[in-house]
């Protein structure tokens, strides 16, 4: 059984304002925006019937899901745009009902390619057996056997007898990187939802997958790294955040990231962008020596 994770932060509470370290207890590279988001751009996968790298998010509802894909097409195109409907609102329900790839356009009209690194987003994890997405469905996925559009049924979970069932999935349909998507932020995140969790965990490890984490919503549980992202890496109470939730379901802290996504600004922020191109770049450099070895 998992143990009960609780994030126990308030508004009032001012210890994530003091408790920040002399020295970040991890290095980033600021100010080589240029430099990473190229890296990105110019990946091909490691073999030639592999068009994609194939990223599944899953997580808790209202965590940042589709924030973070709207975040790294921000990244990845050099401007602000909304690829995945993302809830501006908070709710207790998944506002992702699809199985759906979300990929980034590379250039316009008859010159229009999309960059090889192609996002699955779906319905988020919950509490109880009958909300949200079932975890059979997700392991289905790792598999690429859930079908483009695909409308989840917390209900009745995906089989071979269904129209969104793939029987044959190709080497690019199956997930080469899982990432949980969870908030940094969040109040408690419950046993059950933690088991699924770690569940679907379980079976990606059977299937040699790489996972990783991106612990969202930084800015808003750590007043420290609200005034300065730069902090990141120096606030303790992000870093005790980042290893309580390691912990709970297993992802080791050097696969795990903090990360900003955006949502109210017009316009890119290089720190911003810093701390997403760095949690990309190891999808990435992860995902392909899983293709390498298909």
């Amino acid at each position: 059984m998992v143990r009960n994770l609780a994030f126990c932060f308030s508004q009032n509470n001012n210890s994530c304002f003091s408790s920040v370290l002399d020295d970040p207890w991890r290095e980033l590279r600021w100010g080589n925006v240029q430099e990473d988001r190229q890296y990105v751009q110019e990946y091909k996968p490691a073999q030639d019937n592999i068009k994609y790298l194939r990223v599944l998010l899953y997580g808790p509802v209202g965590h940042g899901k589709s924030s973070f894909i709207n975040s790294v097409s921000n990244v990845i195109r050099g401007r602000i745009s909304i690829p995945a409907l993302a809830s501006a609102t908070l709710s207790n329900k998944s506002f992702t009902k699809m199985f759906e790839t979300h990929k980034f356009n590379k250039g316009r009209g008859n010159e229009k390619t999309i960059y090889p690194v192609v996002f699955n987003d779906i319905m988020g994890v919950e509490e109880g057996e009958s909300r949200g997405v079932h975890e059979d469905d997700i392991k289905l996925a790792l598999k690429g056997h859930v079908k483009e559009g695909h409308k989840f049924n917390p209900i009745s979970p995906l089989t071979q007898r269904d129209r969104g069932y793939n029987p044959t999935p190709s080497d690019d349909d199956k997930v080469h990187v899982l990432v949980c998507v969870i908030s940094a932020n969040a109040s408690q995140i419950k046993p059950s939802v933690l088991q699924k969790m770690k569940n679907v965990r379980e079976t990606a490890s059977e299937l040699k997958i790489p996972q990783m984490a991106m612990m969202t919503h930084i800015d808003e549980a750590c007043g420290e790294t609200e005034k300065d992202l730069k902090n990141v890496y120096k606030s303790k109470f992000l870093k005790k955040k980042m290893a309580d939730f390691s912990a709970a379901v297993g992802i080791p802290m050097n696969c795990v990231f903090p990360v900003k996504n955006y949502s109210h600004e017009i316009d890119l922020n290089d720190d911003t962008d810093t701390v997403i191109l760095s949690a990309l770049r190891k999808m990435i450099d992860f995902g392909d020596d899983f293709i390498e070895k298909m």
